[in-house]
């Protein structure tokens, strides 16, 4: 077991880190935009949008289906209908990443404080790690309605972990700009899962660390954390 984990304050993203919530977000979609005539959008041709919010991903439908910019009130009454869908069934499709939970609890066993720190609004990040069982492993789920800003802002990633002094053994797990923006503005590590749903290149981030499967998770945070108590 690693001694430097033991009381280090680990913040993770929920959707493309955690989660593969991009399943469930695009049947969302399309259960609003299909109705509109539109051919259904597969997963992949959103993937990398989906950091972006509910209204990008109706949106871009739009762009993908050749139709004009819609109007504002059109966009509402599709995100009415999105919403709606994806609350009624939220983890139908959407499971954690292959690895997640025993990190997770091997973590926690060597002593690290862990929280969750997402753009979901928190009235669906609790349901979603509720759904999947996974709500008791956080002391703390954050999402932007729970800090004064959102990421890239430190203050979201501040208040995830449980607020200040951010130390060598603060870091944040996610995987994309907004994740490693936050962790460099608030002075934690950061490290990003090069599987999710990024819109940039993972090694474009100006992250700490980058890792591609969760078993090697914990070695990697361990080592950052000695790396970044002796810089």
């Amino acid at each position: 077991m690693h001694t430097s984990l033991n009381g280090a304050r680990i913040a993770f993203d929920l959707d493309g880190t955690l989660v593969d919530t991009a399943p469930d977000l695009v049947r969302a979609l399309n259960e609003s935009v299909v109705p509109l005539g539109f051919d259904p959008v597969p997963v992949e041709a959103v993937r990398a949008m989906v950091g972006r919010g509910a209204r990008a991903l109706i949106r871009r439908a739009f762009v993908r289906e050749g139709r004009a910019e819609p109007h504002e009130d059109l966009v509402e009454d599709r995100l009415d209908v999105f919403m709606d869908a994806y609350r009624a069934d939220i983890a139908r499709h959407s499971r954690p990443f292959e690895g997640v939970e025993a990190v997770l609890d091997s973590l926690t066993a060597a002593g690290a404080r862990l929280s969750v720190c997402t753009n979901k609004p928190t009235q669906l990040a609790i349901p979603l790690l509720d759904a999947l069982n996974m709500r008791s492993r956080f002391e703390r789920v954050i999402g932007p309605e729970d800090a004064p800003a959102k990421k890239p802002d430190a203050s979201h990633l501040i208040v995830a972990v449980g607020g200040e002094p951010i130390d060598h053994a603060c870091v944040l797990v996610g995987d994309s700009e907004p994740d490693a923006l936050a962790a460099k503005a608030a002075g934690a590590g950061s490290v990003i899962f090069e599987g999710g749903y990024s819109e940039k290149p993972a090694r474009t981030l100006g992250a700490d660390r980058l890792f591609d499967t969760y078993g090697v998770l914990p070695d990697l945070l361990a080592e950052l954390i000695v790396t970044r108590k002796g810089a």
